[in-house]
């Protein structure tokens, strides 16, 4: 086991050990690691935004700079014109949506090294899948899990900052 796992391990597996029945505690310490994984991922988010927000913002309003330019030139009959800021226009959108999409990527990384720690603890384990003659290994259950811990995270009014405006 890597090191970095190592001082990890003492922690992570005390939630898969509460109650005694394996299955219980597969779930509870899944969930709590699904939980971690979601709060690192929001303040990681948090972070990386508010280190790129200015540019963010300027690639936004750069691309609706150039979409106003695009559809003033259009109603003034100028297809050249249009054409070329529809391009400037496309081309902003394009780096804002990707600087976007990697902003989304930040939420994501922890659950890598979760479930790079669960490999060392449960390679070797199968979870059978109901009504078929088929099992999954850790990564399934791992999933449905993380899900289920971010529409219940997700709800709390404290994570989202737009429902407690709201609420």
């Amino acid at each position: 086991m890597h090191p970095f796992y190592q001082v990890l391990d003492p922690y992570l597996i005390w939630f898969y050990r509460l109650t005694g029945h394996a299955w219980v505690d597969f779930c509870i310490g899944t969930f709590a690691l699904a939980c971690f994984c979601l709060l690192i991922g929001k303040l990681s988010v948090f972070a990386v935004f508010r280190i790129t927000r200015r540019r963010l913002e300027e690639k936004a309003a750069e691309a609706e700079e150039y979409q106003n330019l695009s559809m003033d030139a259009l109603k003034a009959g100028n297809k050249e014109a249009y054409q070329a800021a529809n391009e400037l226009a496309n081309e902003a959108f394009g780096h804002s949506f990707f600087q976007q999409a990697a902003l989304s990527a930040a939420f994501l990384w922890p659950v890598f090294f979760a479930l790079a720690w669960m490999q060392y603890r449960f390679l070797e384990v199968e979870f059978p899948i109901p009504g078929t003659g088929w099992s999954m290994g850790f990564i399934g259950p791992f999933i449905i899990i993380y899900i289920v811990a971010y529409l219940a995270i997700k709800r709390l009014p404290w994570v989202s900052p737009s429902q407690a405006k709201s609420g």
